[in-house]
Protein backbone atom coordinates (compact mmCIF):
# COMPACT_ATOMS: atom_id res chain seq x y z
CA UNK A 1 0.00 0.00 0.00
CA UNK A 2 3.17 2.24 0.84
CA UNK A 3 4.28 1.88 -2.98
CA UNK A 4 0.43 3.10 -4.51
CA UNK A 5 0.46 6.14 -2.29
CA UNK A 6 3.20 7.48 -1.46
CA UNK A 7 2.29 10.84 -1.97
CA UNK A 8 -0.40 10.46 0.77
CA UNK A 9 2.13 9.12 2.75
CA UNK A 10 3.78 12.33 2.72
CA UNK A 11 1.03 14.41 3.15
CA UNK A 12 0.70 12.26 6.74
CA UNK A 13 3.51 13.02 8.33
CA UNK A 14 3.70 15.68 10.46
CA UNK A 15 6.92 17.39 9.62
CA UNK A 16 4.45 18.45 6.26
CA UNK A 17 2.37 20.36 8.82
CA UNK A 18 4.60 22.83 10.47
CA UNK A 19 5.66 25.45 7.35
CA UNK A 20 7.84 28.39 8.60
CA UNK A 21 6.24 32.16 7.94
CA UNK A 22 8.83 33.56 4.93
CA UNK A 23 11.29 35.32 6.74
CA UNK A 24 10.85 39.30 6.64
CA UNK A 25 13.30 42.53 6.58
CA UNK A 26 13.05 45.29 8.12
CA UNK A 27 14.29 47.58 5.20
CA UNK A 28 12.15 45.76 2.55
CA UNK A 29 8.89 46.16 4.90
CA UNK A 30 9.97 49.99 5.35
CA UNK A 31 10.23 50.40 2.34
CA UNK A 32 7.06 48.61 1.30
CA UNK A 33 5.30 51.20 3.78
CA UNK A 34 6.70 54.34 2.31
CA UNK A 35 5.88 52.96 -1.03
CA UNK A 36 2.34 52.99 0.36
CA UNK A 37 2.05 56.54 1.67
CA UNK A 38 3.53 57.86 -1.28
CA UNK A 39 0.89 55.94 -3.35
CA UNK A 40 -1.50 57.68 -1.15
CA UNK A 41 -0.48 61.23 -0.91
CA UNK A 42 0.16 60.87 -4.94
CA UNK A 43 -4.09 60.29 -5.05
CA UNK A 44 -5.04 62.49 -2.70
CA UNK A 45 -3.04 65.49 -4.52
CA UNK A 46 -4.56 64.34 -7.66
CA UNK A 47 -7.86 64.70 -6.39
CA UNK A 48 -7.71 68.08 -4.59
CA UNK A 49 -5.76 69.36 -7.66
CA UNK A 50 -9.02 67.89 -9.83
CA UNK A 51 -11.10 69.12 -7.02
CA UNK A 52 -9.64 72.84 -7.04
CA UNK A 53 -9.52 72.89 -11.11
CA UNK A 54 -12.98 71.52 -11.47
CA UNK A 55 -15.18 73.40 -8.87
CA UNK A 56 -18.52 74.21 -9.83
CA UNK A 57 -18.44 77.43 -7.67
CA UNK A 58 -14.92 79.21 -9.03
CA UNK A 59 -14.14 80.75 -11.96
CA UNK A 60 -10.61 81.70 -13.00
CA UNK A 61 -11.20 85.38 -14.60
CA UNK A 62 -13.54 86.15 -11.34
CA UNK A 63 -16.28 86.66 -13.87
CA UNK A 64 -17.40 90.45 -13.65
CA UNK A 65 -16.75 91.29 -10.11
CA UNK A 66 -12.70 91.74 -9.31
CA UNK A 67 -10.62 92.34 -6.14
CA UNK A 68 -8.84 94.86 -6.94
CA UNK A 69 -7.01 95.12 -3.17
CA UNK A 70 -7.83 95.44 0.27
CA UNK A 71 -6.29 96.81 3.54
CA UNK A 72 -7.17 95.74 7.09
CA UNK A 73 -8.02 98.35 9.75
CA UNK A 74 -8.85 96.12 12.56
CA UNK A 75 -9.42 92.68 13.62
CA UNK A 76 -12.80 92.86 12.00
CA UNK A 77 -12.78 95.48 10.02
CA UNK A 78 -10.87 96.19 6.55
CA UNK A 79 -11.39 98.00 3.28
CA UNK A 80 -11.73 96.61 0.25
CA UNK A 81 -11.75 98.07 -3.41
CA UNK A 82 -13.93 95.79 -6.10
CA UNK A 83 -13.68 96.44 -9.67
CA UNK A 84 -17.06 95.83 -11.43
CA UNK A 85 -16.76 96.96 -14.79
CA UNK A 86 -15.29 99.94 -15.59
CA UNK A 87 -16.16 101.51 -12.00
CA UNK A 88 -14.20 100.89 -8.86
CA UNK A 89 -16.13 100.54 -5.57
CA UNK A 90 -14.65 101.51 -2.21
CA UNK A 91 -15.98 98.86 0.04
CA UNK A 92 -16.02 99.00 3.90
CA UNK A 93 -16.50 95.18 5.23
CA UNK A 94 -16.93 95.03 9.07
CA UNK A 95 -19.64 93.83 11.69
CA UNK A 96 -21.34 91.49 9.12
CA UNK A 97 -22.02 94.41 6.74
CA UNK A 98 -20.58 96.07 3.73
CA UNK A 99 -20.88 99.71 3.09
CA UNK A 100 -20.38 100.99 -0.30
CA UNK A 101 -18.09 104.25 0.40
CA UNK A 102 -17.18 105.55 -2.81
CA UNK A 103 -17.26 105.05 -6.40
CA UNK A 104 -14.81 106.01 -8.69
CA UNK A 105 -13.93 105.13 -12.34
CA UNK A 106 -11.21 102.69 -13.24
CA UNK A 107 -8.46 104.67 -13.72
CA UNK A 108 -6.40 104.55 -17.20
CA UNK A 109 -3.66 101.67 -17.61
CA UNK A 110 -4.42 100.26 -14.15
CA UNK A 111 -5.66 96.43 -14.86
CA UNK A 112 -6.60 94.33 -11.32
CA UNK A 113 -3.94 91.79 -12.51
CA UNK A 114 -1.17 94.53 -12.52
CA UNK A 115 -1.82 95.45 -8.83
CA UNK A 116 -2.04 91.64 -7.49
CA UNK A 117 1.64 90.49 -8.90
CA UNK A 118 3.87 92.72 -6.69
CA UNK A 119 6.77 92.02 -9.51
CA UNK A 120 4.54 92.85 -12.40
CA UNK A 121 6.71 95.89 -13.43
CA UNK A 122 9.82 95.10 -12.18
CA UNK A 123 11.17 93.88 -15.91
CA UNK A 124 10.63 97.23 -17.20
CA UNK A 125 12.34 99.02 -14.54
CA UNK A 126 15.28 96.76 -14.55
CA UNK A 127 15.20 97.26 -18.78
CA UNK A 128 15.36 101.21 -17.70
CA UNK A 129 18.10 100.74 -15.27
CA UNK A 130 20.04 98.15 -17.72
CA UNK A 131 19.47 101.00 -20.73
CA UNK A 132 20.63 103.91 -18.61
CA UNK A 133 23.88 101.84 -17.59
CA UNK A 134 24.66 101.65 -21.00
CA UNK A 135 24.46 105.13 -22.03
CA UNK A 136 26.52 106.66 -19.38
Amino acid sequence: MKRLFPAATLLASPACWAVEPPALSTGSVLFQGLLGLLVVLAVMMAFFWFMRRFSPGQTGAQGVVKVVGGVMLGTREKLVVVEVGDTWLLLGVGGGQVNALHTLPRPEGVSAAALHDPLSGFSDKLKEMLQRRRAE
